[in-house]
């Protein structure tokens, strides 16, 4: 059996290459010396450790990457995110190989919505067109108009005309946010991020009255009440950038907590809370799916090149009309 062979079968149902490392190997320099040979790039989400974030040729937030997605001239692309946005990269990417350490990373969001159901869906509102959140699998942006993500939403809602009715998918916390910001009636697909749904307005309401200084900051995916204390909501990127820029030294900051690594990074002087959640029982501010990833796992994607993104060419060509639309209807945000 040649090597291959035996990374093939051992990824098994794992969803990643189940394979010893030998002992003593530097995974760093191994990394660096195999993105050079195989003219490889390293895309990873604020999300992943901190050890990743580092190694990445580039970090960014879902927007950012699908951009530098788009534009690289790598042969070979290793994502380290979740699922869905390495199929955004295969989408934009036909001819290149595309893979991910764990096939495993999913996302809540993106499994709370399928192809058929919203193709159900728009047979109930046959006047509607449908903007869907780029956090969705590839049968949803097969069946959608125009593709979002938490940085554009806004700019791509306020463009369309006032009296289209619009279908919003998958997320009805950022739907019913791009709402009230717009004004609109957008008709909300009922799903949501596990990770922002945990956060606590009461648990968050203690920490603001322990820290009176603190700015609380937000991601849109997090629920209504959390939003409406908030001072600052934003993307990823921008909680990044607001983080930086402003002359405030305390925050608290309610997504994700794999972005305080970058936070801390660029803002090493300013106090970074990361807001509570239901309980104590989990570390429920941390993405699961995004944590899969690691090192080992990354140097092993790298050295089989395995496992790859695969998909159906007639989804990948319908999936990728709204995401160029969106790309295009973007390039005034930086």
């Amino acid at each position: 059996m040649t090597m291959l062979e035996k990374a093939v079968a051992a990824l098994s149902t794992k969803g990643y290459l189940n394979l010893e490392i030998p002992k003593g190997i530097n995974l760093i320099e191994e990394i660096n010396k195999m993105r050079k040979e195989k003219n490889a790039i390293i895309l990873a989400h604020y999300y992943q450790t901190g050890d990743i974030q580092d190694i990445a040729d580039f970090l960014g937030d879902s927007l950012q990457l699908a951009r530098a997605a788009e534009k690289t001239n790598a042969d070979m692309i290793v994502f380290c995110g979740v699922h869905f946005m390495a199929e955004t990269a295969k989408i934009l990417n036909p001819t290149k190989k595309v893979v991910l350490p764990d096939l495993l990373a999913g996302c809540s969001l993106a499994d709370s919505c399928s192809g058929e159901g919203l193709r159900d869906m728009k047979k109930k509102y046959p006047n509607a067109i449908v903007v869907s959140y780029i956090n969705c699998d590839s049968s949803v942006k097969a069946e959608s108009d125009i593709i979002v993500t938490s940085s554009n939403a806004e700019h791509i809602i306020n463009s369309l005309p006032k009296e289209q009715e619009i279908i919003f998918a998958p997320d009805r916390n950022l739907g019913r946010y791009i709402n009230q910001v717009t004004g609109r009636n957008m008709i909300l697909w009922d799903g949501a991020c596990i990770v922002h749904e945990a956060f606590s307005l009461e648990r968050i309401a203690q920490q603001m009255l322990d820290h009176p200084k603190a700015m609380l900051i937000a991601h849109p995916e997090a629920q209504k009440p959390v939003l409406q204390v908030a001072h600052y909501v934003g993307s990823t990127a921008n909680l990044l950038n607001y983080v930086v820029n402003d002359e405030n030294q305390e925050f608290i900051v309610a997504t994700e907590e794999g972005i305080l690594h970058e936070m801390r990074k660029r803002a090493p002087n300013k106090i970074l809370i990361p807001a509570l959640t239901i309980d104590d029982t989990c570390n429920c501010s941390e993405c699961h799916f995004m944590k899969l990833n690691t090192m080992e796992k990354l140097y092993l994607c790298m050295k089989y090149e395995l496992p790859e993104i695969l998909m159906d060419e007639d989804i990948r060509v319908k999936a990728l009309r709204p995401i160029n639309k969106m790309l295009e209807m973007s390039k005034a945000i930086k």
